[in-house]
């Protein structure tokens, strides 16, 4: 054993007793000098000496004389020949451990696409271009070796590491669920320009195709691989010429992985930068130049609906494209996502790479080795796209910044806005927060001076935002015809379609009917599991519970008195969408929410149909209020205004007005005038009201009074904790005792909202208690939570889990 010998810290995945504490290990022999941080490894623990899974975090040299080596385990198996996870990515998972009360291996995980977390395949590639014995020895007379197909032996695997740090090797990975990988034929010239010169004078002067396959050859670089396919095309070759010219000696052909591409079969036109307006010119400006200066500063890009803040971002990012540095751009859903793509595809062609749940697990994997690869520069996708393994990050971009899609509500809760300033810190760059409507949180920062404001206040076609109406359902109802749609939105419909223009009709609740009930008792069917009522969904003539997912038939006789009046009451979009054909037969209806969207591809499939005008009117839930940017349509109807505001949430009459706002902003965004109308039995809640203003600067100082009386965000912090498990009395007691625990190390000037049931405290067979803790400073407090996440552990193996919610979204 040497003199010197490298141990190496490791962050284990051990289910039931997390820390956030490295173990240390020692680096076997063979492996001296040749792991990194970041590379996944399996090592024994505890008194079994079971194997698990973690990661590198550190390695450092110790003496053989100062310290007993024998103390240490060893390192059992190299699970990556290179890291998986950079040096950034580490630190930041140290910073989201400690900021969400979350365990580190958890963070490490979540930056991860899920196909390395699955059972998958090592490929080993050798890209170099002579094969030494030692190499020949390796791979044999292939260029790849599959793992699962050889026994790799800790030696085997020591000399893949060191043909990896000489850039001779490269690995890729195949996902063994349900995934192949898929293999085209490449080539690379093997003969020097010279020879393939000679040849070409030497060969048949009807051999055209030789000729055109020789003069290309001269052309390449032997040092790189070409796709077959791709110039045979080009050249009007066959495979069989590239076959006879690697039987001549010519070339060296061999089979790649291809990468899948989520796009391939979407027609996408190039697009050139637009003319900016005064504004738009103004904060592209701002932003460059701390792009330009490596300014690490948080904007606030604040445009009406229509202002053009993409192509704001577009042109920062083809800034950012020039001198060489890489940008992300996220949008809060995947319902965003192919419009997007589309546009950014348009103008950065093959650079952009795309990371979100609509993808499979091998799309996924792909797009990120592309990323890891530096094979693409701009990366567009939702919340998990934040941790894309870029290099030299130039700019982030979080479009719709207001959107409750950023924080994920599993442990690590981390939200996505936070993420990204952490990571523009890192590389010194700006963070663009852009919405029509931000969150109160994001405009005060803004107007204290702590992010910069930048403003787009005009629509780029010039016109003046849609004008509003405000239908009183509980007038509209007495003569409508259908009790979902006034006569108004009706007639405006039935002329808008008319004009061939199209409609956009906005219902924030899925399913047929929101219950059922006995008319005669007032039983309404309820979820056996959670306390919620079931909905009707008439496509498979069954009622669904949409937490749980617990599906019945529905009755026919009620389980209460017998009575067989069963009714179904309240509506979702698969009973407006009934209604709708019933009222105007002639209307062409896309259908967009959860249900019709569950197949892969089915939001780009809808919003294609949509923007070529195979349909008049786009029906759908909240998905539909963001993005969409269609020139052709003039109409938008929200059925009901009213359902987000019956939240018991403080932020209730915010998310209210930012979703009016959003889906309003749909209409008139071209050369034609946009109409909208609101359908409410609240049309004076000053929500609505200031929204068919488009008033979102008088809203925000509605709304911050409100929450300056009541001690809420943004004037306070908060914590929510919460307690789940089957049995409800054992829930109590420890949300009781973790109570008490805080009033002894919480100051006066904290408030403590509960212990309380959730809103629904039944779900899944679970029941559901918090507190609510809003604070301003309190030295005990995080203390306090870190030990209570440690201790969680012992109470999860009993079937209580505790929660800790750094600046939760919702109190319920």
């Amino acid at each position: 054993m040497s003199k010197n010998m490298q141990i190496a810290d490791v962050i284990v995945d051990v289910p039931t007793m997390q820390t956030n504490r490295p173990y240390t290990y020692l680096i076997p022999e063979q492996f001296q000098n040749d792991l990194e941080p970041g590379m996944r490894v399996s090592v024994p623990f505890g008194n079994g000496n079971r194997l698990i899974q973690g990661f590198i975090t550190k390695i450092d040299y110790v003496k053989n004389n100062d310290i007993n080596l024998e103390k240490y385990k060893e390192i059992q198996e190299i699970l990556d020949i290179e890291p998986t996870v950079n040096e950034e990515l580490l630190q930041l998972a140290d910073w989201m451990a400690k900021y969400t009360f979350a365990f580190k291996i958890k963070c490490l995980q979540v930056m991860l696409p899920s196909a390395l977390k699955a059972k998958y395949d090592r490929i080993f590639k050798f890209i170099g271009n002579d094969k030494t014995s030692a190499i020949q020895e390796i791979f044999g007379n292939d260029n790849e070796l599959v793992e699962s197909k050889h026994d790799l032996t800790p030696q085997k695997i020591q000399q893949l590491l060191n043909l990896r740090k000489k850039n001779l090797v490269e690995v890729s990975y195949i996902v063994k669920d349900k995934l192949t990988s898929k293999k085209v034929w490449a080539f690379r010239p093997i003969l020097e320009k010279d020879s393939y010169q000679e040849l070409s004078r030497k060969v048949s002067k009807n051999a055209n195709r030789q000729k055109l396959l020789l003069e290309l050859l001269q052309r390449l670089d032997s040092t790189k691989e070409y796709r077959q396919l791709e110039y045979a095309n080009k050249l009007n070759l066959s495979s069989v010429d590239f076959k006879n010219a690697e039987t001549k000696g010519w070339i060296s052909r061999f089979k790649v992985d291809e990468y899948r591409d989520p796009f391939a079969n979407i027609e996408i036109k190039r697009d050139e930068h637009k003319i900016l307006s005064k504004e738009q010119d103004e904060a592209f400006k701002s932003i460059s130049r701390d792009v330009n200066n490596h300014v690490n500063s948080v904007n606030l890009l604040q445009g009406v609906t229509g202002s053009g803040k993409t192509e704001v971002y577009l042109q920062v990012i083809d800034n950012v494209l020039k001198k060489g540095q890489t940008a992300i751009m996220l949008v809060p859903e995947i319902s965003l996502t192919p419009q997007m793509i589309n546009r950014f595809k348009a103008r950065f062609g093959s650079n952009v790479a795309t990371l979100h749940s609509g993808l499979s697990n091998g799309e996924k994997l792909d797009e990120w080795r592309r990323i890891e690869k530096n094979e693409a520069k701009v990366v567009v996708g939702a919340r998990s796209a934040i941790f894309a393994p870029l290099k030299n990050i130039g700019v982030i971009i979080i479009d719709e910044e207001h959107e409750d899609s950023y924080k994920q509500e599993e442990m690590p809760r981390y939200d996505a806005k936070d993420v990204a300033i952490w990571r523009g810190k890192y590389h010194h760059c700006p963070v663009v927060l852009g919405s029509a409507t931000p969150s109160l949180e994001t405009r005060a920062r803004a107007q204290k001076g702590v992010y910069k404001w930048l403003k787009l206040t005009k629509r780029i076609n010039g016109k003046s935002l849609p004008k509003v109406h405000i239908i009183d359902m509980k007038e509209a109802y007495k003569d409508s015809p259908s009790p979902d749609f006034s006569i108004e939105l009706l007639n405006e419909i039935y002329q808008t379609i008319q004009r061939k223009e199209q409609v956009v009709l906005m219902l924030n609740r899925r399913g047929y009917s929101s219950f059922v009930m006995c008319r005669d008792c007032g039983n309404v069917v309820n979820c056996p599991n959670c306390d919620i009522s079931l909905t009707l969904h008439m496509d498979s003539r069954t009622l669904r519970c949409h937490y749980c997912g617990f599906e019945m038939s529905p009755p026919k006789v009620c389980s209460v008195c017998k009575s067989t009046k069963i009714r179904y009451y309240g509506t979702g979009t698969q009973k407006v969408e009934a209604e709708l054909k019933k009222l105007i037969p002639n209307a062409r209806i896309l259908r967009m929410d959860v249900d019709t969207t569950r197949k892969k591809g089915a939001h780009q499939k809808i919003l294609d149909e949509f923007g070529s005008q195979k349909a008049d009117i786009l029906l759908g839930t909240q998905m539909i209020a963001k993005g969409l940017d269609f020139p052709n349509i003039t109409l938008v109807g929200v059925l009901n205004a009213d359902t987000g505001l019956n939240f018991p949430d403080f932020r209730a009459s915010e998310k209210t007005f930012q979703l009016l706002t959003q889906v309003s902003g749909r209409a008139g965004r071209a050369d034609k005038d946009g109409n909208v109308f609101i359908q409410t039995f609240n049309p004076d809640h000053y929500a609505i009201n200031l929204a068919r203003k488009h008033s979102y600067e008088e809203f925000f100082y509605h709304e911050m009074k409100m929450r300056h009386m009541l001690n809420y965000p943004p004037y306070y912090y908060s914590y929510k904790i919460s307690v789940s498990a089957k049995n409800e009395e054992q829930v109590v007691k420890r949300i009781y005792k973790i109570g008490n625990e805080l009033k002894g190390i919480l100051s006066a000037q904290a408030q403590i909202l509960g212990p309380a049931p959730q809103g629904i405290t039944r779900i899944n067979n679970r029941y559901y208690y918090q507190i609510i803790i809003k604070y301003k400073k309190e030295e005990k407090l995080e203390e306090y939570l870190s030990k209570l996440l440690v201790s969680s552990q012992k109470f999860e193996r009993n079937g209580e889990l505790i929660v800790i919610d750094r600046n939760p979204n919702r109190f319920e």
